[in-house]
C-alpha cells in the first residue's frame, strides 16, 4: 500500500506509539514527537538537559515501544571502547580466539552521561552509528536492525566530562533538550507515591512493522522547491558571519529524512514548509559551530539556536 492510504495507516499506528509515551512523560508531546520522528528517520538521538528531568526514562521509554533489544551503558571515565564493542578471547579448548560480542550489538542502545566516557570510548561508537557496523581485529560484525543510539548528557555539569567532538555530534540526527515540566504535570508527578513507578510503556510496533514504516518514511514526496529551500537554509549557516562552521551535507540529508518522518507521523505523504522549519533547530543547532567572539558566551548551544531562527525568519520559504 501507497500513498495518502499508506501514511493514514502508518500514521494511526504511531499515535499509538506516541499516546504510549505520553503517559510515561508528562506534559512533553512535542519533545515525544520529535523523538518518534528521529525514530523513524533511521538517526541517532542526543538528549541534552539538567539531571532529573526525565532523559534517561524518555530513552528507556522510547526502547520499550518497540519489541526491539535493548541495553543501557553508564558511561564514565573508565569505560573502555571494549566495554561497547566486545572483545577477542582466546578458547583454550577449542585452540581459537573468539568474539564475544558487548552491549552495542543491540537495537536501541542507551549511553548515559556519554560526555563522562573518555574520547577515544565515546569514538567506538562512530563507525557502528554511521556504517551500522563495527570493525574489530580484521573482521567486519554489520549491527542490529533496527539500529538506534540514544544519549544523554549534562550541559551544566562539566568536571570530570569529555565534551564530545563536531565529527560525534554530527552523528546524531537530532539534539533535544527536555526542559522542566509545566506546573500541571508536575503536580500529577508529585502524586504519584514513592513506591509506585510510572505505568511502562506498551510495545506498539514489531522490528518488522518499524522497518516498514521506516520504509514509509522514506517514500514521502518532497517537491523540489522544498529541496531548494533546505538548502538555502543550509547554504546561510556556512555563510553567516557568526557561524565558524556551517551545516555539513551529513546533517542537510538528516534534515531532509526528518522532514520526511514528520509528514508521515501527521498523516501526509507530502512535507510542508513548516516541517522544515520546526526540524532546522534541533537537527541543526549541534553541527553548527560558532566562532571564537561568539562563543565566549556561556549560552552557546542557546546562542546557535538563536542564530538558526534568525536565518530561518531570513530565508524566503516558497509558496
Amino acid at each position: 500500500m501507497h500513498g495518502p492510504e499508506a501514511a493514514v495507516s502508518a500514521a494511526t499506528r504511531l499515535s499509538e506509539l506516541e499516546a504510549s509515551l505520553n503517559a510515561v512523560i508528562r506534559g512533553k508531546a512535542d519533545v515525544i514527537r520529535m523523538s518518534v520522528v528521529c525514530l523513524l528517520s533511521r538517526g541517532h538521538l542526543l538528549i541534552e538537559d539538567v539531571p532529573g528531568v526525565g532523559k534517561t526514562t524518555l530513552a528507556q521509554a522510547l526502547a520499550k515501544t518497540v519489541s526491539c533489544g535493548f541495553q543501557r551503558l553508564q558511561c564514565t571515565a573508565d569505560m573502555l571502547p571494549g566495554d561497547i564493542l566486545g572483545v577477542t578471547i582466546y578458547n583454550a579448548r577449542t585452540g581459537e580466539f573468539e568474539f564475544k560480542p558487548g552491549p552495542i550489538f543491540t537495537s536501541f542502545l542507551l549511553a548515559d552521561e556519554i560526555n563522562r566516557a573518555t574520547p577515544k570510548t565515546q569514538s567506538a561508537l562512530l563507525e557502528a552509528m554511521n556504517e551500522r557496523q563495527i570493525s574489530m581485529d580484521g573482521k567486519t560484525y554489520p549491527m542490529a536492525e533496527p539500529f538506534l543510539v540514544i544519549a544523554t548528557q549534562n550541559p551544566v555539569e562539566h568536571h570530570g566530562t569529555y565534551p564530545l567532538p563536531e565529527s560525534q555530534l554530527d552523528r546524531f540526527l537530532m539534539r533535544l533538550r527536555i526542559g522542566y515540566p509545566d506546573r500541571a504535570s508536575e503536580r500529577e508527578i508529585l502524586r504519584q507515591s514513592p513506591g509506585t513507578n510510572a505505568p511502562a510503556p506498551q510495545a506498539i510496533l514489531t522490528p518488522e512493522e518499524l522497518l516498514s514504516v521506516q520504509l514509509a518514511a522514506e517514500r514521502v514526496s518532497v517537491d523540489e522547491s522544498l529541496v531548494s529551500y533546505m538548502l538555502s537554509i543550509v547554504e546561510a549557516t556556512r555563510s553567516h558571519e557568526s557561524l565558524l562552521l556551517g551545516v555539513s551535507p551529513r546533517g542537510a540529508q538528516a534534515l531532509y529524512r526528518a522532514v520526511q518522518a514528520l509528514a508521515l507521523l501527521e498523516g501526509r505523504d507530502y512535507v510542508l514548509p513548516d516541517d522544515i522549519k520546526r526540524l532546522a533547530v534541533p537537527v541543526f543547532a549541534h553541527r553548527v559551530v560558532l566562532n571564537q567572539r561568539v562563543s565566549l558566551s556561556n549560552r552557546s548551544t542557546e546562542t546557535a539556536e538563536r542564530l538558526l531562527a534568525e536565518i530561518l525568519n531570513r530565508v524566503e520559504v516558497p509558496l
